[in-house]
């Protein structure tokens, strides 16, 4: 395999087929655009486990990604897709940049869920977009935009009950879009590096605010959703 891209928490290698590719979990964990940075043993392995877990989750409730197969502890099998540079975000308790940029009161509830859109890009700090934004710098077309929009709603309805089983609020969550054979698909990766995940008895969080926050044990958290997952999902 050749390395073909390296991301802050994900390596991209080409496989003999043309049509996939092979994403690797490493245990990098950033912050604050790259500004904080630590490594935590096995986080990688932990995060391969979650995203293949709740991709595969996804499938199963007719929502078409990138994601093959698991191959390895660190290693999935995904779909060559074409990214679309947009990182979307969908919020259903408010928490993080929203508070602060709005001064909304962390963990008020967001009813419907708020879909926001950033640009991809560590150059500029992944600024925000609007619809407007989106069309005039052709990310992509109106038609995919509202695809975007549609896959994004139904993907945060099901991720919802999916963390309800499991004892944790879904606050929100970053995914990203790529083409493949023409359609649009959910790609990426969905672990508690890309959501706000809290205990639903204590609100503690279990995901990367730890790290960015500097307020406690990440793999303790990080294994906390494992653990739940792996009890309750193990079979997908």
């Amino acid at each position: 395999m050749k390395l073909i891209l390296e991301g802050k928490a994900k390596k991209i290698y080409s496989t003999p087929n043309r049509e996939t590719l092979v994403q690797y979990f490493k245990d990098d964990t950033t912050a604050y655009n790259n500004k904080k940075k630590k490594k935590f043993s096995n986080k990688g392995v932990i995060n391969n486990f979650i995203s293949a877990n709740i991709f595969s989750f996804l499938k199963i409730n007719k929502i078409e990604n990138h994601f093959i197969k698991r191959l390895s502890e660190r290693e999935q099998l995904i779909k060559k897709v074409s990214i679309i540079p947009i990182e979307v975000v969908v919020r259903n308790i408010a928490a993080g940049s929203i508070c602060k940029n709005l001064g909304i009161k962390i963990g008020r509830k967001i009813s419907p869920p708020l879909i926001e859109f950033y640009l991809k890009s560590d150059d500029l700090n992944d600024p925000m977009l609007s619809e407007q934004h989106i069309l005039y710098l052709n990310l992509c077309t109106h038609k995919e935009l509202k695809k975007i929009i549609e896959i994004a709603r139904k993907t945060n309805l099901l991720l919802i009950k999916y963390f309800k089983n499991i004892r944790i609020d879904l606050v929100d969550f970053k995914v990203e879009f790529g083409k493949y054979k023409k359609k649009i698909i959910l790609a990426d990766e969905i672990s508690p590096d890309s959501c706000r995940l809290w205990d639903k008895k204590t609100n503690k969080s279990l995901d990367k605010d730890i790290f960015r926050e500097s307020k406690g044990n990440l793999l303790d958290a990080y294994n906390i959703v494992f653990d739940r997952i792996k009890k309750k999902y193990y079979e997908l």
